[in-house]
């Protein structure tokens, strides 16, 4: 990052980390955070995504949640993600899911987190479903993996995980998890990180990000590929076209709430195209990341607020 977008990140995350600010955003600011997030709902989640799909787009659908502070939370949330699962399967839409381990008691009981993680997954295979367990700050990483690693070694195969380019260790990480074929999706990187084990200006996140895109489309890997950045959609779609890489063994990956005519332009072009879509009642550390990736990202809200 450069210093510019450097310090404004660090700025709003540490304004969200305020007590009094979050006390005020969580009683006056759900309108806001409306941008970003689906519902508060499961079936108003699904109507959304049927409408991403209408336009070609499919989705992955997050009950939001994380950081759980009781082992009986988990539990909440694993049967959230149990009755979700059938509603996918029942709506038919076009959908899969994602979860964050701390949401299911990772800091709390990492046995029990792995076998919340399991059911879901279990369940998930049952109507040919796919689970992404999603990567958190760096306290998290090697917990998340070896979930990720040790699901795929029971023969569950429909599991996969996520690879934040601005960690330094992501591409000895990626090297391993393609071995073991573990599908990935590939990000920038939304937490704060210290310089020792993260990259801080944008140009090395950049590079490390093309790095891994381009090591997954050369050994023949389906690759998910996280972004909203023109130049990177741009530079991966030349890329495919100039090794004969088919559109069909990758797909882009956007939030729900951002450039979605952008998103339904690049399904028509042939692209598959995937909106991270969450819902629920939880919502404000996400909420929180999402304006502290780029200004632009604040003035869509103040935008959405004023109308």
């Amino acid at each position: 990052m450069n210093l510019g977008s450097t310090l404004y990140r660090k700025t709003m995350l540490a304004i969200a980390g305020s007590p009094a600010v979050k006390k005020l955003s969580l009683k006056y600011g759900r309108r806001l955070a409306g941008r970003f997030i689906a519902s508060d709902h499961l079936q108003g989640a699904l109507r959304e995504v049927a409408s991403l799909n209408r336009m070609g787009v499919m989705a992955t659908l997050d009950a939001l949640g994380e950081s759980i502070r009781h082992p009986e939370e988990a539990k909440t949330y694993r049967d959230e993600y149990l009755k979700l699962l059938d509603a996918i399967a029942d709506s038919g839409v076009r959908a899969n899911v994602s979860l964050k381990p701390t949401q299911m008691g990772l800091a709390l009981d990492a046995e029990a987190c792995y076998h919340h993680i399991r059911e879901i997954v279990v369940r998930a295979g049952k109507y040919g479903n796919f689970v992404r367990i999603d990567m958190e700050d760096s306290s998290y990483t090697q917990a998340t993996i070896h979930i990720a690693v040790r699901l795929h070694r029971e023969g569950l195969k429909n599991a996969g995980t996520v690879l934040q380019a601005y960690l330094r260790r992501s591409e000895g990480d990626a090297r391993d998890l393609i071995e073991k074929g573990v599908p990935l999706r590939l990000v920038k990187g939304a937490y704060r990180e210290p310089a020792d084990i993260a990259f801080q200006r944008k140009e090395e996140t950049l590079a490390s990000f093309k790095k891994l895109v381009r090591m997954h489309l050369d050994l023949g890997v389906y690759t998910a590929v996280a972004s909203h950045d023109d130049a990177v959609v741009g530079w991966v779609k030349e890329y495919a076209r100039e090794h004969g890489i088919p559109k069909d063994r990758f797909e882009f990956q956007m939030l729900y709430g951002l450039r979605t005519a952008y998103q339904a332009r690049l399904a028509k072009e042939g692209y598959r195209v995937r909106c991270y879509v969450p819902y629920g009642t939880m919502w404000y550390p996400y909420y929180t990341r999402r304006l502290a990736e780029k200004p632009a990202n604040l003035w869509l809200v103040v935008k959405h607020l004023l109308r």
